[in-house]
């Protein structure tokens, strides 16, 4: 099968929905799949694969981390695209890459898919906000409702997305596929190197969070969190991953609350090389956002052994089991801080949740498993397509 990805976002910009692409490529072509990208430009220098082509794009005013393809260059790449008989058009982002995917689709005549990577209803307040908040939601699920019925199939990557966006009026048809993980999220790490590179000491109980420093993250949740853990355990410290948006206003409540000793902010990690011994060196990933259609971070964790204590919300939801490598958290300062507390406090169930926590993702969260569920959906939708191609030439027949 020949898959055409179209995505307004990917590597270096490091997020799910790159992580997801790369991780369904990879899979996707060891099966002996074909894969091809349509990505933006981010004017920097890098080296590409050959599956992969960048579009010029533009600046986002709003939002530096981003570009935005622009939709001629992308329209320029046609003849070259029909060439190369493409069976379907897999878009991974609402922008740029959802309009010229769908007209690519016409085009070429195949069938859309669509992953829905992003609980926009969650987010999108956070990047216009001279919009009030409850016409940011109305206007996310208008905007998701009419794009996701556009297309001729909908991945969801976890079943409490899938019936958010069911709620919203959309009747396309949908399949729910997560990201898995590949195998050197298992891959052994040294955590105790990852220590002492960033000047922890081996002894210091260590909390983390990795992900994008984004305000939908719910951060500021887990600092005041730490705050409070921070007065009955001093020494604790929590280690933030990740660049972002939110990283001004981190640093800012990091100074009102008083916990300057206790957080210490790393920036990006290399995925590939320090990635996994982060997770390793910590002793409990903590994570409270509520807008995660997966949550691929908290499976990371995992498999490095890593326990996690979490809000299980929306995505989430669909990944996390009490006992299971994960101890379960409200929206709470207080009781979210004693579980965490309660873990740090006892090596022995601490190292007994590490041990469930790899087996759980090694059991039931790898990638080449997902991948093959999306190769029997793309071929179910390849199919259905044809057939709709074909009884569409016999009505225009019988019209003549």
């Amino acid at each position: 099968m020949k898959i055409l990805l179209i995505s307004d976002v990917y590597f270096p910009r490091v997020n799910g929905v790159s992580t997801s692409i790369r991780t369904f490529t990879e899979q996707l072509q060891s099966l002996g799949h074909t894969v091809h990208l349509i990505t933006p430009d981010y004017g920097v220098e890098i080296v590409d694969v050959e599956w992969i082509t960048r579009v010029p794009s533009r600046s986002i005013y709003f939002d530096p981390e981003d570009k935005l393809m622009k939709y001629g260059g992308i329209l320029k790449l046609l003849p070259s695209l029909k060439s190369q008989q493409f069976d379907l058009v897999h878009i991974h982002t609402p922008f740029i890459a959802h309009y010229a995917g769908l007209k690519l689709g016409k085009l070429l005549q195949i069938p859309v898919v669509e992953t829905y990577h992003t609980f926009f209803e969650d987010y999108l307040h956070h990047y216009l906000p001279w919009i009030p908040r409850k016409l940011a939601k109305g206007l996310a699920r208008f905007i998701s409702k009419k794009q996701c019925n556009q297309v001729d199939a909908i991945v969801a990557p976890s079943q409490p997305m899938l019936d958010v966006l069911r709620t919203y009026g959309i009747n396309t048809q949908a399949r729910v596929i997560a990201t898995g993980l590949q195998a050197h999220s298992f891959a052994e790490a040294d955590g105790g190197a990852f220590r002492q590179q960033y000047g922890i000491e081996v002894a210091r109980p260590m909390l983390l969070y990795v992900g994008r420093v984004a305000f939908e993250k719910n951060i500021h949740f887990l600092l005041k969190v730490v705050k409070q853990l921070s007065e009955v355990m001093p020494e604790v410290l929590f280690v933030i991953t990740g660049e972002g948006p939110a990283e001004a206003s981190l640093h800012a409540a990091v100074k009102t609350l008083g916990i300057e000793n206790n957080v210490q902010f790393i920036g990006y990690l290399n995925r590939e090389k320090e990635l996994n011994a982060c997770y390793k060196a910590a002793d409990i990933f903590i994570f409270a956002s509520k807008s995660e259609t997966q949550g691929l971070v908290l499976l990371e964790a995992m498999a490095q052994g890593t326990p996690v204590v979490a809000i299980a919300e929306l995505g989430t939801a669909s990944i996390l089991v009490e006992g299971e490598g994960a101890m379960i958290a409200p929206e709470d300062e207080a009781v979210f801080m004693q579980k965490v507390r309660s873990l740090l406090a006892n090596p022995v169930h601490c190292q007994h949740l590490s041990e469930r926590a790899k087996n759980y993702a090694q059991n039931n969260w790898s990638a080449a498993k997902q991948a093959e569920r999306m190769v029997e959906f793309y071929a179910q939708m390849v199919a259905e397509y044809a057939l709709k191609l074909e009884a569409s030439l016999v009505l225009n027949t019988q019209s003549w």
